[in-house]
């Protein structure tokens, strides 16, 4: 496996990330175990502190847990508060941003909100 590091944030911030996405579309399973340290290290070519401390975080956010001899495991619930958080992110900070952009483009918010319905019905 390999993977494109950016410069912009650590990498333990970034491999975060990736198991918070994973764990978003369901990749990584609520009470499964997720790959060791010592794996996520050897397929991403990192240092096993830098994969040590990315889950520790997850961890300490209650999204993973330690289990004595078995490994890391995605907590129950993890996903349902993962989603509540980005649903709060969302509202507090790309919705500003979204209607600001609206607003300077000088377009109506309702035939907006209308493209977007009509979106979600072209997923159904």
């Amino acid at each position: 496996m390999s993977i494109e590091w950016n410069d912009r944030q650590p990498i333990y911030r970034q491999l975060r990330d990736l198991v918070v996405e994973r764990i978003m579309d369901g990749s990584f399973a609520e009470g499964q175990p997720v790959p060791s340290v010592r794996q996520v290290a050897a397929d991403y070519q990192i240092n096993h502190l830098t994969v040590g401390k990315a889950y520790q975080e997850l961890v300490d956010a209650g999204l993973l847990e330690k289990r004595r001899g078995l490994g890391m495991f995605v907590t129950d619930g993890a996903r349902q508060s993962l989603t509540r958080e980005e649903q709060a992110r969302f509202f507090a900070e790309e919705l500003p941003a979204f209607a600001e952009r609206v607003q300077n483009l000088g377009l109506d918010m309702q035939v907006v909100v209308d493209e977007l319905q009509g979106r979600g019905r072209d997923n159904d």
